[in-house]
């Protein structure tokens, strides 16, 4: 048996126990699913979460609700973040409208309390002690103190019209990267390259790039030492005023105080 069979077979071996895991091993496997839900707790960079049809975007000191049975897969940027993994027994979860949902949240309070306290935690947590009672009530809590979702991530799709147009943004996204222009570079009039954005990815041309901007701020303000004003040119913004105030918009924080997160 391969080492990724073996990781997701433990994990669902014992339905009713908690099983903890506080090393980045996830990322070494590729879509997977588990029977149980699980918490994974991001401290000191970045994660990457790939669904199907999605990627999510995981800073420091938060963490990713993901559903028993969805398919996932995780990677990370930096030998230097610090992953805390909690895969919790079902609880008809996927009905509950909290627990069925794969969503991002800032860790606060009592939930940070406890997750550092598990932090040195490692296997099956089983019914009976202490530990099982307490990340039981970890996982009760969760919808009444998670607050509002971080919901930063970016549609995929393996429709081949678009990879090209896709990466060219990617590999771009320090310039302006206006809809026209590129729909011209492709080939494509203004209006069928917003009809296929739409169609393949369900967000608009405008939504994508601002998206794509902002992630790679993220990533500029938590793994380099450039000031605010170096990020916002670097992601394509002419002044630090727009370029704060879309960060504002979209992560409900200003960048000054997503760099604290580092």
């Amino acid at each position: 048996m391969d080492m990724f069979k073996k990781f997701r077979n433990e994990i669902d071996s014992h339905p009713e126990a908690i099983y903890v895991l506080n090393e980045p091993l996830e990322n070494r496997f590729p879509m997977h699913c588990h029977d149980k839900s699980q918490i994974l707790l991001v401290e000191g960079g970045i994660a990457y979460l790939n669904t199907h049809d999605k990627q999510y975007y995981i800073p420091a000191r938060h963490y990713v609700w993901i559903p028993p049975r969805v398919d996932h897969n995780i990677k990370f940027n930096s030998s230097s973040l610090v992953i805390h993994n909690i895969y919790f027994m079902d609880e008809e979860d996927a009905r509950h409208p909290f627990y069925g949902k794969l969503s991002i949240y800032p860790v606060t309070g009592v939930v940070n309390e406890i997750l550092q306290l598990s932090a040195s935690w490692k296997g099956h947590i089983l019914p009976g002690n202490w530990q099982h009672e307490l990340l039981t009530t970890l996982k009760h809590i969760l919808p009444h103190t998670s607050g509002r979702p971080f919901s930063i991530l970016l549609p995929t799709t393996e429709d081949s019209r678009i990879q090209d147009i896709l990466r060219y943004l990617h590999n771009n996204v320090s310039e302006p990267l206006m809809l026209p222009e590129v729909a011209a570079r492709f080939g494509y009039s203004v209006r069928n390259l917003t009809r296929l954005f739409k169609q393949t990815l369900n967000t608009s041309f405008l939504q994508y790039v601002k998206m794509l901007k902002m992630i790679k701020a993220m990533e500029l303000l938590l793994q380099t030492e450039m000031n605010v004003s170096e990020v916002a040119y670097e992601v394509g913004y002419s002044g630090i005023t727009a370029f704060s105030n879309t960060f504002q918009q979209m992560l409900n924080m200003r960048p000054s105080d997503f760099r604290l997160l580092k």
